[in-house]
């Protein structure tokens, strides 16, 4: 192997070593350095030199940045969806007559809410309500 290639590879195995000791707060930040690491190596293989180097590294960590970027906005939507749907739950604790509680969660949908069962009620149900049909 010629020095160059040795340089270069060990610049990929420094990266890739930053990658998985360090770790990364987004999948963004994990995509630059993954990127840069591969735009490096395919940037020192294609042009032979320090310039092709470093342009296969910012142009790999500008595009793994892109792509990470893009799963970290998935990752937030999904996030502020689950939020929003545990906004909407109502837990009623149901009394069974042998004194044990169970669980009722109601889904709010408009001024409605809808039991587990699909059911529909024009208010919050009470304990009386839910327990002839949750409860014993």
């Amino acid at each position: 192997m010629t020095r160059h290639m040795i340089i270069v590879s060990m610049l990929i195995v420094v990266c890739l070593g930053w990658a998985f000791l360090a770790g990364c707060e987004s999948e963004a930040q994990t995509g630059a350095l993954l990127g840069s690491a591969i735009g490096a190596g395919v940037g020192a293989l294609a042009g032979g030199d320090t310039e092709a180097t470093l342009i296969g590294a910012a142009v790999g960590g500008g595009a793994g940045y892109m792509l990470g970027g893009e799963g970290d906005k998935k990752k937030a939507a999904a996030d502020r969806d689950q939020i929003r749907d545990e906004m909407n739950i109502v837990t009623v604790w149901v009394t069974n007559s042998n004194g044990s509680k169970i669980p009722v969660k109601l889904r709010k949908s408009g001024p409605n809410y809808v039991g587990p069962r699909g059911e529909t009620y024009n208010s919050l149900p009470t304990q009386d309500q839910l327990r002839p049909i949750y409860g014993f």
